[in-house]
């Protein structure tokens, strides 16, 4: 009942996304250097307030976190914008990766055109994003989180996987 809850907002919240206020995009500011901001520009407008709804969380969890991690919170998704997804395409991802997983991962392998460009878009958003920031000159810890945020982690044994793990978790939640 809650992930139905959490897709429901979801959806709401990428339908009619509230543009960001000065406030915010002073937040963004402050956590992304120049070239990082010309990429969060890229998301479109519901995946920046997603991104900044992260960052919060983020912060949340923990209020000592690296700059690296606050990047990584507003621009975990930034690989989206390679291949961007419109509301349908969403829809369609969640529900064929609910119903046949398997289909979807299928779905996910080659280039993203077609049909399959959503599937691919979601399966490799956080390798191309990691791209894109390391293109933007993003620090290495930055590019690790952005390439992992979608990579299951079970025992954080490092701290790049402690700052991964709040990061998903933030993510999750959001």
């Amino acid at each position: 009942m809650r992930a139905a809850r959490y897709r429901a907002g979801q959806f709401w919240r990428y339908l009619r996304p509230a543009p960001l206020s000065a406030a915010d995009r002073a937040e963004v500011r402050q956590a992304l250097p120049p070239a990082l901001s010309a990429l969060f520009e890229r998301l479109a407008a519901g995946e920046q307030a997603h991104s900044l709804t992260v960052l919060r969380a983020v912060l949340r969890a923990a209020p000592a976190a690296p700059p690296e991690l606050r990047q990584a919170a507003l621009l975990h998704d930034v690989g989206k914008s390679r291949a961007p997804l419109t509301l349908l395409d969403r829809v369609l991802v969640v529900a064929v990766t609910t119903l046949w997983p398997g289909r979807a991962a299928a779905w996910g392998q080659g280039a993203p055109i077609g049909l399959r460009r959503p599937f691919v878009t979601a399966a490799r958003h956080p390798a191309w994003g990691a791209e894109l920031a390391a293109q933007a000159g993003a620090p290495p810890l930055t590019v690790a989180l952005i390439r992992r945020h979608q990579t299951p982690v079970s025992a954080p044994l490092t701290p790049e996987d402690e700052w991964l793990a709040v990061l998903q978790s933030a993510d999750d939640d959001a």
